[in-house]
């Protein structure tokens, strides 16, 4: 797997420095213009009246900017600061992350919707001005561009904070635990529940998978994603027993076979951990926790339970079909 890294600075030069720093963007600037100017001419003799697409984005930038060919640092290999250890990661609404280890669970900051009256007064500040309109070539008034800059400003706080927020909790994660065990979610369809579709678009669950999947590959983990039909709410994690139902108004999960009273999020988590035992080697791997290793056919395995239909809803992800689907684990490297 090729990940392509880039790093963001921030500079501070001194005086002196900042005057080499104008001097390069301007000799930068003055080869682009006489570039563009030698382009235009050319054009000019061939009797075209318009620069083409990239000629035109070009001739509009402004900021004063230059590259420099300096040859990429070799980044060391890394390791995690645990490499035997293993966590098994339950996202859900009310807690973002809940593990299966001692660690405490990570709440949800739930960014969009601390800032949703901010949002709404921004927008109507913005409602309230003389915008653009493509039909009568209106041009948007100096107030509604102050205004639209501000709602633009208010989203992307949301977002930077989000992004912000996740990066510090997927970097914690593939930095400490040699192996990460996650759900395979499906989130497109989690947001056709237009109840929670904010929530979990809010949550950011694909986001964190995506940075576990490579964050894990440069800190010299593994990330294992568990197959969306494995019931970890459902499923004891001290004696394996599976529960035919249980609601998501149920935050407590009661063994009824060995007594054993848990945090439902945390069952989970600790269930998706137990699944790196099925795992051994490098490559995707088909296991299946209860029993066989082959998919059920699509007649069912035989009975009414089994083959009675399931919704795939739940709010913490969990996606529950017949009690004869088989469970996948697939190891990302």
């Amino acid at each position: 797997m090729q990940v392509v890294q880039a790093y963001r600075y921030a500079l501070d030069p001194t005086p002196a420095q900042a005057r080499a720093l104008a001097v390069h963007c301007g000799a930068a600037r003055f080869v682009f213009n006489w570039a563009l100017a030698l382009i235009k001419a050319n054009l000019g003799q061939r009797g075209s009246p318009r620069l083409p697409c990239a000629g035109r984005r070009a001739a509009g930038r402004w900021r004063s900017a230059c590259t420099s060919n300096a040859p990429p640092a070799r980044r060391a290999a890394r390791t995690p600061r645990r490499p035997d250890a293993v966590v098994g990661v339950d996202l859900g609404v009310r807690t973002l992350a809940a593990f299966s280890d001692d660690r405490p669970p990570a709440a949800n900051p739930k960014h969009l919707a601390g800032a949703s009256k901010r949002l709404r007064r921004a927008a109507r500040a913005v409602s309230r001005k003389a915008g653009p309109d493509r039909q009568t070539g209106q041009q948007p008034s100096r107030r509604w561009q102050r205004a639209n800059a501000a709602r633009n400003r208010a989203h992307h706080r949301v977002a930077a904070l989000r992004r912000d927020a996740l990066h510090q909790l997927t970097t914690g994660l593939a930095r400490e635990y040699g192996a990460i065990v996650v759900e395979d979610l499906n989130v497109a369809g989690m947001i056709r529940n237009r109840r929670l579709a904010k929530a979990i678009s809010d949550a950011g669950f694909g986001e964190i998978r995506r940075q576990l999947t490579y964050k894990t590959v440069w800190n010299g983990g593994r990330l294992i994603v568990a197959d969306r039909w494995y019931p970890s709410s459902k499923t004891c994690s001290a004696c394996g027993t599976v529960k035919a139902k249980l609601p998501l108004s149920a935050r407590t999960f009661t063994c009824p076979a060995c007594g054993l009273a848990i945090d439902r999020d945390r069952n989970a988590a600790r269930n998706l951990a137990s699944l790196v035992q099925h795992v051994a080697g490098s490559g995707p791997e088909t296991v299946n926790g209860h029993g066989a290793d082959q998919k059920t056919p699509p007649r069912g395995a035989g009975g009414c339970e089994t083959s009675t239909p399931h919704r795939a809803t739940g709010q913490d992800g969990d996606l529950h079909p017949a009690m004869g689907a088989s469970l996948r684990t697939a190891e990302i490297q």
